[in-house]
This record gives structure tokens, C-alpha cells and sequence, in this order.
């Protein structure tokens, strides 16, 4: 099968909503939840609202398209769409829409029929990070000792995003720590229940209207049936169906970068042509204005990235392996992001550097775009091993 960069008429629809989003709600209170950090963005109660209402019919159109098309323009692809959108808005405030955590990314992903439909109405944050390990996944430490019919959970996750504020969370623990990674598994737990508390809250350099936790569980009990994917511990492959879930949300991280690159593109691009200089398509690069050669670099390295995440996006819609795809686009979008949002504050200069525009806040939230869901270093790494093909014991 065969990619069709045009994209399709019937998404046209999820790019006004989101687009509509993104300039009349993000951008006017963008500057005010960057200086209110940890304050509530209550201007996103109504948009969660319709997020949640809007997931059910996607969802009823894509197993639609699934069986009539033999390729297929899905979840995925909507999803990726939607953030690049939104992160032209603001990318903090994206993080905090009510019902659109990256755990509701992780139930879409790994969850069974009955789980999707048991938590359909949930907003789950995601806690895989703690104190003692960042990118290395598979050496979580959070046990989950299964009791009669219910898991007990205990351990400490750090920068979890929305924890103070979603009402589920996905937990990735380990059922056994002798097993090594095949005895992660992921399990959704209520945040009303007995044992969970958030210590506190982070303070940022970037993204401050969304808030970041650190969560403790407390010999907390859950259902056993709140376990995403298989009970059962499976030495070759029982991390993978844990792991797929960065397959899904990679794209949607490096789409939220492309939202925001494009966003300082065209401020770069408005400050050049203000200043007299005209970006030329028609002329060599190097018979411009040295500002100009540098904007078409990175509008070029932005296009790069943003033809990545349509790649994975559409593989994972149409049911193709696509781990080292999610990491190219995440790896180029993020690494992209950041230094095009630095060069338009650096090209920019003081107009730039101060508060009066939003180029210096877009720099500080770029940042993290290219450390969460896997560092540009962690994604380099699984990219070198599937090219070599190397195993994670193989190649560190």
C-alpha cells in the first residue's frame, strides 16, 4: 500500500474544530496560564466536553472506513492531526483538555473490548517515570502483587502529566522484579482511590498551564480486570504489548512539535518581512539575506518532520509495525522544534526575547517535546537498533 499525502475530505472537519481551538481559545489565554502556573484552565471545561462527546462517533467512523477501505484513514491519523493543530495553539494547554490524557492514548492502544467500553468516559493521565529511572522503561520498580481478585500497587511515579487533575491514571508496574521487563504490565486506577495521593506539583520550564505530578500508591487496590492486555507473564514478548503504546503516542508528540514549529515559523516569517526580507523560493539560498537562508532550512527540516508523522500515523492505521517510524518522527520532530524555536528568538532578538510576543514562551515549551515520551537519545537508540537489527541487550 501506497501513502496518499492529500489528505482525506472527511478529516477535514477534525482540522477546523481543532484549528478553531487552537485561535480562539488557546492562543488569548496563552500568556495568562504561562504566569499562573498550576492554576486550572477552566476555559477547557466546554472543549472536554465536546472531546468526549466527539470520541464516540471517530470511533464509530474509523471501524466504518476499516471495513470499506482496504487502506485505511483512522484514529490515528485524526489524532496526529488534531495535535498539530492544537500545539500551534499552545502545547500546555493541549496536555490539559478534561477526557484527552496520554492514558486515554494507552486504554485506545492496548485495551480489550470490555476496557474500552468501561472506560470510555475517563480522563487517565500516564505514570510510567520514577524517581530512580527516566528513559529506561523497563526498570520500573512500582510492584503490583495480584491478591485474590484485585492487584495490590505500591511505588512513587514522577512527571505525570494532569495527575492532580484527571480522575484515572495508567500505571506501569511489575509483576515480578526477578523477570525483568516482561513482567511490566499497565493497569487503570481511579484517583479517588484508597492510597493514591499527589505529593506535589512540578514547577517547569516550559508548558506551566499543564500541571505535572508526582504520585504516590499506597498498597492501593484494583480490580484485576483494570490490567491492560495479558495477566500472563510472556518472557519474549510481554513487554511489546506495554511498549505499543509509545507506537501510538510518539506520532502524536511529534505532531505536537510540527503545531508548534509552524507556529513560530510564520512569527519568524511575519518579523523577517516586517524587517524587509522577503522569503524567496524562486532565488538560491545563498543570494539571500543570511536570515532568510536560515528561515528556509529549518521551514525545510519542519516539512521533514511533519512527513515522518504522517508515515507512522498512517502505518499504525493500517495495522503495520511501526516502532522505528513513531521514533524517527519523534526523534526529527523534537530535536526540529527546538532549535527552530530558538533561531526565530536568536533571529528575532529582543522583539523575541521579551514577553511582548510568544516566541520566547513557544522556545521554553518546545523543550520538552523532545524529552518526553522518549528522549531524542532514547530514540536514536531503538532507531539504531531496528536498522541493525540489534537487541536492547545488544546495543545499550
Amino acid at each position: 500500500m501506497a501513502i496518499n499525502l492529500e489528505l482525506p475530505e472527511k478529516l477535514n472537519s477534525t482540522v477546523e474544530r481543532a484549528r478553531l481551538a487552537a485561535e480562539h481559545i488557546f492562543r488569548p489565554i496563552s500568556r495568562k496560564y504561562d504566569k499562573a502556573e498550576h492554576e486550572y484552565p477552566v476555559e477547557l471545561d466546554e472543549l472536554g466536553k465536546i472531546a468526549k462527546q466527539a470520541r464516540g462517533g471517530d470511533k464509530d467512523a474509523d471501524k466504518a472506513d476499516e471495513s470499506a477501505e482496504e487502506t485505511v484513514n483512522g484514529a490515528n491519523l485524526r489524532s496526529v492531526l488534531n495535535a498539530r493543530e492544537l500545539g500551534w495553539g499552545d502545547v500546555g494547554l493541549m496536555l490539559s483538555i478534561p477526557y484527552q490524557g496520554l492514558g486515554n492514548a494507552a486504554i485506545a492502544a492496548v485495551a480489550n473490548d470490555e476496557q474500552l467500553e468501561r472506560f470510555a468516559d475517563v480522563w487517565a493521565a500516564m505514570a510510567i517515570t520514577e524517581p530512580d529511572f527516566g528513559s529506561d522503561s523497563a526498570a520500573v520498580s512500582t510492584t503490583a502483587v495480584l491478591d485474590g481478585d484485585e492487584y495490590v500497587i505500591n511505588g512513587e511515579k514522577i512527571f505525570v502529566t494532569a495527575g492532580s487533575r484527571a480522575d484515572h491514571v495508567v500505571v506501569w508496574a511489575t509483576l515480578d522484579k526477578s523477570v525483568g521487563r516482561a513482567a511490566i504490565k499497565s493497569f487503570v486506577v481511579p484517583m479517588n482511590a484508597d492510597g493514591v495521593t499527589v505529593a506535589r506539583l512540578e514547577h517547569k520550564l516550559g508548558i506551566k498551564s499543564s500541571d505535572t505530578a508526582v504520585v504516590r500508591f499506597e498498597d492501593v487496590r484494583v480490580p484485576a480486570e483494570n490490567l491492560l492486555g495479558t495477566p500472563e507473564i510472556q518472557v519474549k514478548t510481554g513487554f511489546g504489548g506495554v511498549m505499543q503504546t509509545f507506537d501510538n503516542t510518539r506520532p502524536v508528540v511529534a505532531a505536537m512539535a510540527v503545531g508548534l514549529g509552524r507556529a513560530a515559523l510564520e512569527e519568524l516569517r511575519r518579523m523577517l518581512e516586517e524587517s524587509g526580507h522577503q522569503v524567496d523560493y524562486d532565488r538560491p539560498v545563498a543570494a539571500q539575506h543570511a536570515a532568510v537562508a536560515e528561515f528556509i532550512r529549518l521551514e525545510s527540516d519542519w516539512e521533514s518532520s511533519w512527513m515522518l508523522t504522517l508515515r507512522a500515523a498512517w502505518m499504525a492505521d493500517n495495522k503495520q509495525p511501526n516502532s522505528t517510524e513513531a521514533s524517527m518522527s519523534k526523534a526529527k520532530a523534537g530535536r526540529t522544534v527546538t532549535e527552530l524555536t530558538n533561531k526565530a528568538v536568536e533571529i528575532g532578538a529582543t522583539a523575541a526575547f521579551s514577553e511582548t510576543e510568544l516566541l520566547e514562551k513557544w522556545a521554553r515549551d518546545s523543550k520538552i517535546l523532545d524529552i518526553f515520551e522518549g528522549t531524542q537519545q532514547i530514540q536514536q537508540l531503538i532507531i539504531a537498533r531496528r536498522v541493525l537489527g540489534k537487541t536492547s541487550a545488544e546495543l545499550k
